[in-house]
């Protein structure tokens, strides 16, 4: 490869890596080419895009967007990498643990979610369990809306007790 088309891919990807808030570097060696097309197609349907990249073209990316936190990724960039890029931050993990039930990878070697980085397999359940920013709007308006709910209950049935009281009281002689 020309020194030229390198410049190029650190180029393309330092652009998607300015442009993401969050992206997941996987393992996805020794997978068969059926299994990795039901990943591809999987990564597809999920709008999660899965990139092949090598491991000295992403180092000088992340070197090259001025991000501190990214040096902590460098020391997991040995072997084969892929990079996965997601608009929800929480999809490429769904895609990897959903996708380990029927095959051994991909294997989580780190990720990038909201200025936050997280090293290893082991993180991959923290991964899944974080929230999306459409699942923290649903979160929020169902929390301000229970409150209202129970005042107009309330009032509700508090009026129908006092609309009783006053017909009873109305109604009882004097």
């Amino acid at each position: 490869m020309k020194k030229e088309e390198k410049n190029q891919q650190i180029d393309s990807l330092v652009e998607q890596l300015n442009r993401t808030s969050s992206f997941y570097l996987t393992d996805i060696s020794n997978l068969n080419s059926d299994a990795t097309s039901k990943l591809r197609r999987l990564c597809f349907k999920r709008n999660v895009q899965l990139q092949m990249v090598k491991n000295a073209l992403l180092k000088k990316a992340l070197e090259r967007t001025g991000k501190d936190e990214f040096q902590q990724l460098f020391g997991i960039l040995k072997g084969s990498t892929s990079i996965m890029f997601s608009e929800v931050n929480n999809d490429p993990a769904k895609l990897i643990k959903e996708f380990r039930r029927t095959a051994p990878k991909p294997i989580l070697k780190g990720a990038y979610v909201e200025e936050t980085i997280y090293l290893g397999d082991d993180q991959l359940d923290a991964l899944v369990n974080i929230k999306s920013k459409n699942e923290l709007i649903g979160d929020i308006i169902l929390l301000l809306q229970s409150p209202a709910k129970n005042v107009i209950s309330a009032l509700q049935s508090g009026g129908n007790k006092l609309s009783g009281i006053v017909k009873t009281l109305s109604e009882k002689p004097e």
